[in-house]
């Protein structure tokens, strides 16, 4: 009996090539914890415009109260804190993960300002591939990245604002209560921009919505 190993080879490969493709692009804690952080940063980003116009940094900027959350300072107030416990723990364990699992270097690194024009001159043009969605594009590796910067400093921002007393290292580093202030409502700022280009990138790939519901 004559086996032809090209045969066998051509037969076996796309079975070894298809396991894979079979594992979710998404875990289940990596799901769980996705959810329960944009949960948590959309009730802070709502509540937090409220109390913003209770005392308004910029005062020629005010948040219509219609998309705010609590209906007042003070229901204002609870909600954020709540949505902060939450956002910081669930944070924590979603980092920590990421970083255990090795997942966090393997999905946003490398990422280079070259690869993000060249993305950035592909998805303006309607050029950008969404094949893969196990493939994370330089654009959303750098988007990726930036919001978690950024939430970090949203933390470290709103911590020196409520606790300004019992931190005053952090109160200085930012430059003072008045400028922590100033810091927190434009990382906010950040944190809306995202949310925008994040749905609209959603939009016109709903499967990436799928996939991080069922993981498949």
């Amino acid at each position: 009996m004559v086996i032809d190993m090209d045969t066998m080879k051509a037969t076996l490969t796309p079975a070894r090539e298809a396991a894979p493709r079979n594992t979710p692009i998404h875990p289940i804690w990596l799901r769980i914890t996705h959810w329960l952080n944009a949960i948590a940063a959309l009730v802070m980003m709502f509540s937090g415009w409220r109390i913003y116009d209770a005392s308004p940094v910029f005062h020629q900027i005010v948040i219509p109260p219609s998309i705010t959350l609590g209906g007042w300072l003070g229901g204002a107030l609870q909600w954020h804190f709540a949505a902060m416990w939450l956002l910081v723990f669930n944070g924590i364990v979603y980092l920590a993960l990421n970083i255990a699992s090795g997942r966090f270097a393997a999905k946003f690194f490398p990422v280079s300002p070259r690869a993000v024009l060249r993305d950035l001159i592909a998805a303006l043009s309607g050029k950008l591939s969404h094949t893969d969605l196990r493939q994370y594009n330089a654009v959303q590796k750098l988007a990726y990245l930036v919001v978690i910067v950024d939430l970090i400093v949203l933390v470290l921002s709103g911590l020196a604002i409520w606790k300004s007393v019992q931190f005053p290292l952090l109160r200085e580093l930012m430059g003072g209560y008045d400028n922590a202030r100033i810091v927190h409502f434009c990382a906010m700022a950040v944190m809306a921009a995202f949310v925008v280009v994040h749905v609209a990138m959603v939009a016109l790939v709903p499967r990436s919505l799928l996939t991080m519901l069922r993981g498949r």
